[in-house]
């Protein structure tokens, strides 16, 4: 009778310890808790994911500036110290100039940005990217300012 007392005894504190332990790594995605994972959808456009900042380009490019190379290495650490997210890497335009020529305008940033982070050493695998032209502006406006923020490859998480 101890035995069998014993026996269930052992058997009910595996069975809570395995629990909880599967609780907690169903809630560990790399360092980002079940809570973090609901991501502004705007990603680093919204600016409220420290270590991920959206890049900006010149007025018709797909060349990175020094400086987008500097947020980009920030960027390559961020997406490297959370392996359990892929991150999505926009790229949008600003208002000028056709749909179509939009849209592969922003392939070619998105491409641009994915390309220098494989440089760094991420995964090629862990990014994909999307074209969104002039049809998702940061910013409304038809002045340079807002036409240089609209120009640019935004960075959004998704949990794997």
């Amino acid at each position: 009778m101890v035995r069998n007392m014993v026996t269930l005894l052992f058997i009910g504190v595996l069975a809570v310890s395995c629990t909880s332990s599967k609780k907690k790594n169903d809630g560990d995605l790399g360092g980002i808790s079940s809570e973090e994972l609901n991501f502004d959808p705007n990603g680093s456009d919204s600016g409220n994911i420290a270590g991920l900042s959206t890049v900006n380009f010149e007025y018709d490019q797909a060349t990175l500036t020094s400086s987008a190379r500097a947020q980009l290495a920030t960027n390559a650490e961020w997406i490297r110290n959370h392996p359990r997210v892929t991150v999505q890497v926009e790229g949008h335009c600003d208002s000028r100039g056709s749909i179509e020529y939009n849209l592969a305008l922003g392939e070619r940033r998105a491409k641009a940005v994915k390309s220098y982070l494989v440089s760094l050493g991420v995964p090629a695998d862990r990014m994909t990217i999307i074209s969104f032209g002039e049809e998702k502006p940061v910013v409304d406006g038809d002045n340079e300012s807002a036409h240089g923020r609209n120009r640019r490859a935004n960075f959004v998480p998704i949990p794997n």
